[in-house]
């Protein structure tokens, strides 16, 4: 099996320092230390930690399981539901820690850094539009009541999904997950 490259390795390390220490809070040392690489060889691969981030963002994505969003195979209630299953379990098994890395960056440096609010705002439709998807096919479907856009129905839930992240955080328990699956599969998307 052929070794992961360096640039791979501190992208992952990367996503992980983010994660769970924050932008500001995270160093190319931590980065270079978590990936097992000399602090020199970063600069390498990327101009900055600026743009380490954004690349960081990407990758993150990929692990949001979006395109289980528009698997046509799979009842489109269905396919939200699992969707904010695999996450809220995901949170709870890293006991409310961490949340979700768009949305903590978004809020922590959005405000001072272009491409970052670029890449995070890109990760937030990109997410809003595979949540759209599902909508739409559950409203085609008479499963949800067209009355609102798929659109905007998308990005009210995913607000609520991040609202939810954050008060399970600041809670350390579950209730605000419960609360979203109440609200959003018992009230709105019906």
């Amino acid at each position: 099996m052929p070794r992961a490259s360096l640039r791979e390795n501190l992208i992952a390390a990367a996503v992980e320092q983010f994660h769970a220490r924050g932008y500001a809070a995270t160093g190319v040392k931590d980065i270079t230390d978590a990936a097992g690489a000399p602090k020199g060889s970063f600069y390498n691969h990327f101009q900055s930690k600026e743009a380490l981030a954004v690349v960081a963002l990407e990758r993150y994505g990929i692990t949001r399981r979006l395109e289980t969003l528009r698997d046509t195979s799979v009842a489109p209630l269905t396919r939200l539901r699992e969707h904010f299953e695999f996450l809220r379990d995901e949170n709870i098994r890293a006991e409310f820690q961490g949340g979700c890395l768009v949305g903590d960056l978004a809020v922590e440096v959005a405000d001072h850094s272009d491409a970052l609010r670029a890449a995070t705002r890109g990760g937030l439709e990109a997410w809003t539009d595979a949540l759209a998807v599902a909508v739409a096919d559950a409203q085609r479907a008479g499963e949800v009541s067209k009355t609102l856009e798929a659109s905007t129905l998308a990005r009210f839930v995913l607000s609520a999904w991040e609202g939810a992240l954050i008060s399970a955080r600041a809670d350390r328990s579950a209730r605000a997950f419960e609360s979203f699956f109440t609200v959003v599969f018992g009230v709105l998307l019906r």
